[in-house]
């Protein structure tokens, strides 16, 4: 560190893999701290460095794959924190890869903080052993719903584990999504549903994808017919698209269906999903990160961080029915949709989400 009241954090997920809902986890987190304290500068660690770069022009990137202790050390000993998260990172063979790094920071006494994980499957005992020991000693563990403080505890930590919401739901839809969809040739004045359907991943290696398309295939049709809709197909990584085209060939209502095609950043994606009208954002997420950067254990220059959230991100979510809950919405963050998604992630991502708009085309 430059100075001994300079704060420079560190930020390890799954960042670089041009997954929209990761890159969005790491927009919003760098937003939010950057509200709070806008000198904090940081160091993502990413899967392609030349692509966070592009998409992070103001940050300090650092490519950590295939990189020896020595210089990953490099890195971590300017750290002031090294947040691991958010993001679905802590499964079988993908854990011990991220946790020798912050095991590395530990020994380097550089604090560590887990934000917004997302755990499981984790049956491998290589990568539970990994987690017991640099979960106990990390500073705050909190992870992104119930399911994976189950999945952590069944592993063997017994440390207090804190459940929060995803970053991710902290990003706020702007106006572009018409025009991008107007572009894509998505028809006007019908009810348009989003669906996403995920590629299997390695943890579903064995699914039987013909009865998975098939199946979701269904799902569109019913959908149409259902609700009078137009399915599109919103992808997040760009091997989701074959098989969003392999659902739309099955479909009986093919006609009626739109693949995207874009290659979208996360707030475009959002702007498309958005239903018309504000939506409320909640500052649950990043509450549990400013706790975590004022804690006794983290390094002098992050004593006092804290981020200073508006007045709206302090609304109170409304009750589950009130019509002014667009949680349903497509992409929204509703229950059960939430549940849904990470349900799929935690079996090996082999799962479709689909929910209908907030109303007719914008």
């Amino acid at each position: 560190m430059d100075r001994a009241d300079s704060v420079t954090v560190g930020v390890l997920g799954s960042y670089g893999g041009r997954n929209v809902g990761d890159e969005a986890i790491l927009t919003a987190l760098l937003d939010r701290v950057r509200a709070g304290r806008p000198e904090t500068r940081f160091v993502v660690f990413s899967r392609d460095p030349g692509h966070t770069r592009r998409v992070h022009p103001d940050v300090e990137v650092a490519g950590w794959e295939g990189l020896c202790r020595e210089g990953v050390s490099a890195y971590l000993r300017r750290l002031s924190a090294l947040v691991l998260g958010g993001g679905g990172i802590l499964y079988d063979t993908e854990a011990r890869r991220c946790l020798r790094m912050a095991r590395t920071a530990q020994d380097l006494d550089v604090p560590v903080f887990t934000y917004a994980v997302g755990a499981g499957p984790l049956t491998d005992e290589v990568d539970c052993a990994r987690v017991r020991p640099v979960l106990s000693d990390a500073v705050e563990v909190t992870v992104r719903d119930e399911e994976s403080k189950l999945v952590l505890e069944a592993a063997g930590l017994t440390r207090p584990v804190s459940v929060t919401a995803d970053p991710a739901l902290l990003l706020a839809p702007g106006d572009q999504g018409g025009e991008l969809l107007r572009a894509e040739a998505v028809p006007r004045g019908v009810r348009l549903v989003g669906m996403s359907v995920r590629e299997p991943g390695r943890a579903a290696e064995h699914l039987d994808e013909d009865g998975y398309h098939q199946l979701l295939a269904g799902v569109g049709d019913f959908l149409v017919h259902r609700l009078d809709a137009h399915i599109v197909f919103v992808s997040m990584e760009r091997g989701d698209i074959r098989h969003a085209h392999a659902v739309a060939s099955r479909m009986a209502s093919a006609d009626r269906c739109t693949v995207l095609r874009g290659d979208y950043a996360p707030q475009q994606v959002l702007d498309i999903v958005a239903p018309a009208g504000p939506r409320r954002r909640h500052a649950a997420a990043l509450s549990d990160l400013r706790r975590a950067l004022r804690h006794p254990a983290a390094a002098p220059a992050l004593r006092g961080q804290g981020l200073r959230l508006r007045p709206a991100d302090r609304r109170a979510r409304p009750a589950r029915g009130d019509p002014g809950d667009d949680g349903a919405a497509a992409g929204g963050s509703g229950p059960s949709v939430g549940r849904a998604a990470r349900s799929g992630r935690r079996h090996g991502r082999a799962y479709g989400t689909a929910a209908a708009s907030g109303g007719r085309d914008r």
